[in-house]
């Protein structure tokens, strides 16, 4: 369910989609408010869960991690059972950024980042001998991120 937003809300998830790293006096001067009352509009986005976490986002090249593969999963057991052991097996992966059940040709789709075909094999490997009923794993491989963002347009 969608929580009710405020234009100076909106700005305030605007600014901190932008640098999570600014100050509670930089953010109430940005949607001028004074900090006590930033502070209690950002407190109601939090427990809401409008704002879940503020972290740093890192560079994957600077880091040696610019390989990054779209795995593409097929499975013949669509039970409650087997999605449960699925999402526990793949949750530890830390080369899984991104899990998706999707709709269409595959049943679930995941973004991988690691440094290399060799690692990715390594993972491969991993992946399919962790989990019994995976028909049909493909995967696809970046050649170049064209775009990339974190920010939602609210």
């Amino acid at each position: 369910m969608a929580v009710s937003l405020d234009n100076i809300d909106r700005q305030l998830l605007d600014w901190l989609q932008r640098d999570a790293s600014l100050s509670l006096s930089d953010l109430a001067e940005k949607v001028n408010l004074t900090t006590t009352p930033c502070w209690k509009r950002l407190k109601r986005l939090e427990d809401s869960g409008v704002l879940r976490k503020r972290v740093a986002l890192l560079d994957p090249q600077a880091l040696g991690l610019s390989f990054t593969a779209f795995v593409h999963i097929k499975t013949s057991d669509h039970s409650e059972s087997w999605y449960r052991r699925f999402v526990e097996a793949v949750t530890p992966f830390p080369e899984v950024m991104e899990c998706y059940r999707m709709a269409g040709e595959y049943d679930y789709m995941m973004k991988v980042q690691v440094a290399d075909m060799g690692a990715f094999d390594r993972f491969y490997k991993k992946l399919v001998n962790s989990m019994d009923g995976l028909t049909n794993v493909t995967s696809t491989f970046a050649m170049e991120p064209l775009k990339y963002t974190t920010a939602l347009p609210i």
